[in-house]
């Protein structure tokens, strides 16, 4: 009998990824998407093997483009393929996952003492009204407050003005971002959030910029000791509950 792979029918899947502004996204484009929501939403495993031809099936894509974004996505760290046996998501590597934080902490608290002193923060007010709110105005469901920190966290390397910065610490959220959405599985996290965010905005907002970048680095620094306890188990729990 054909194995079949453990993801919802492609029908159910969400649109691909937004397309860039200059050109609408190619099939290679779109199956890159599609194979890295399949990882995000756990549907693919750390560990998980599959064969182009069953992937291809499933994305309903045909071989090339599909080829290109299983290669795409092997040289940014998401894929390992091996001859002769197919494809495999990439296991867990709980030690790059600790050299990226360590980077990410560089990139944001750098992007901190910039805001501190930048004339123009017009963005804080907006990340004020999200994250500054009465205990019975925040929001309590997961994967929304998931979104929010994350665009929370990109919204302060932004106020840097530095493009650059933005782009690795991009790559950076991209690459944790499968072990970085358990954290939002468990309430306390969720309002350790908003006190942390809210802790942290004071700061820049009165340019305190040591206080800030503290409060920012023990902020990250306490999501870096989760992520050691994530394990193949909490992944499963986090699919079916999907």
């Amino acid at each position: 009998m054909k194995p079949r792979l453990p993801f919802a029918p492609a029908s159910a899947l969400g649109p691909a990824g937004p397309a860039p502004a200059d050109a609408a996204p190619t099939l290679a484009d779109q199956a890159y998407d599609r194979i890295k929501g399949l990882i995000f939403d756990f549907s693919l495993m750390p560990g998980d093997r599959f064969s182009e031809t069953e992937l291809a099936e499933h994305v309903q894509v045909s071989r090339t483009p599909l080829r290109q974004a299983l290669q795409r996505l092997q040289r940014e760290g998401f894929l390992q393929v091996f001859p002769k046996l197919g494809w495999q998501v990439a296991p867990l590597d709980f030690d790059k996952f600790d050299e990226l934080y360590d980077l990410r902490i560089l990139l944001e608290c750098h992007a901190v003492g910039r805001l501190c002193e930048s004339v123009d923060r017009a963005g804080l007010a907006a990340l004020s009204a999200l994250w500054e709110v009465a205990p019975e105005q925040r929001l309590d469901t997961p994967a929304a407050v998931r979104d929010l920190d994350e665009a929370f966290h990109r919204s302060l390397v932004e106020g840097s003005g530095n493009h650059e910065m933005m782009r690795v610490h991009a790559e950076i959220t991209d690459r944790i971002r499968i072990i970085r959405r358990l954290d939002f599985t468990k309430p306390p996290r969720v309002e350790a959030t908003y006190d942390e965010h809210g802790a942290i905005l004071r700061a820049i907002t009165r340019r305190r910029a040591a206080e800030a970048q503290r409060l920012l680095r023990a902020h990250i620094e306490q999501s870096k000791l989760e992520v050691r306890h994530i394990t193949l188990d909490m992944l499963y729990r986090a699919r079916q509950v999907g």
